[in-house]
């Protein structure tokens, strides 16, 4: 069916996917759609938006297109089983995020003066400080970050929004002092070998690299991504050097591997 359908239009495509999902969801459409619940579709929401990050990273148009369009279908979906119980529901979260924009953003669709991205952020958490007071809530300038967020990134974002305040250091050198009283820390808790301790002070030490990162202009969670997806590539190579020669990893003298690990990184 996909495969024959050609869209004159953005307006028409989307119209279309509407349409597709709501077939899904009928009655007597498709049983694995069907039985899905908001519940059920986190993992595959996180899943997707994981594997469009990862075409992003690789600068794969195609990749890209493909994997947003599953993003969306995800996303629909999850519109669906709400419109079921609610027919505007849709309409609503369109509507509300529309009106929430033009609200955000009063130097655009008002006649807010602005000269600069931190006048523009400033006036953004302004707005948001006088929405949540409306509302009767507790406005924080770190604002809500999910827990489920990997956990360098929401280190990262939170060290990001106190800084708009000016808590934060000044330079990443200045970080330092505050890595190697950590590190220190680390070492004594070690010492005491109290897991409670260690597992404190390894969170501390984490923090502070993630905030220095910010301050160097790197995202710490995906600097860590390509580390570990470094360390990956070279395992296996290390792997295919020793199979080559007719040995078995788990069997292999450390030196060897070691020897492995060398070629794979010149490799």
């Amino acid at each position: 069916m996909t495969d024959e359908i050609n869209f004159s239009s953005t307006e028409k495509a989307f119209s279309e996917l509407r349409s597709i999902v709501a077939r899904l969801r009928a009655p007597d459409g498709c049983p694995w759609d069907r039985e899905q619940t908001p519940s059920s579709m986190k993992k595959y929401i996180l899943e997707e938006a994981y594997e469009l990050s990862e075409a992003i990273d690789e600068k794969d148009s195609k990749s890209i297109a493909e994997e947003l369009g599953d993003l969306f279908f995800m996303l629909l979906l999850l519109a669906d089983i709400y419109a079921e119980a609610d027919i505007s529901f849709l309409d609503r979260a369109f509507a509300g995020i529309a009106q929430k924009m033009i609200r955000r953003h009063p130097h655009i669709f008002g006649d807010v003066k602005v000269n600069s991205i931190k006048e523009v952020a400033a006036n953004w958490q302004a707005i948001k400080a006088r929405e949540a007071e409306e509302r009767g809530e507790k406005h924080s300038v770190l604002g809500h970050l999910p827990k489920s967020l990997p956990a360098l990134q929401r280190a990262f974002r939170v060290g990001e929004r106190g800084s708009r305040v000016n808590f934060d250091w000044v330079e990443a050198e200045d970080v330092w002092a505050k890595m190697e009283e950590e590190e220190q820390e680390l070492r004594e808790a070690i010492n005491t070998r109290s897991k409670k301790n260690i597992e404190h002070e390894i969170g501390d030490l984490l923090f502070t690299v993630a905030n220095m990162a910010r301050l160097l202009e790197i995202n710490p969670e995906d600097a860590l991504q390509k580390t570990i997806g470094r360390f990956v590539s070279r395992f296996h190579i290390m792997e295919d050097i020793i199979r080559s020669k007719g040995n078995e990893l788990a069997k292999c003298p450390i030196e060897e591997m070691e020897e492995a690990w060398s070629q794979a990184k010149k490799l």
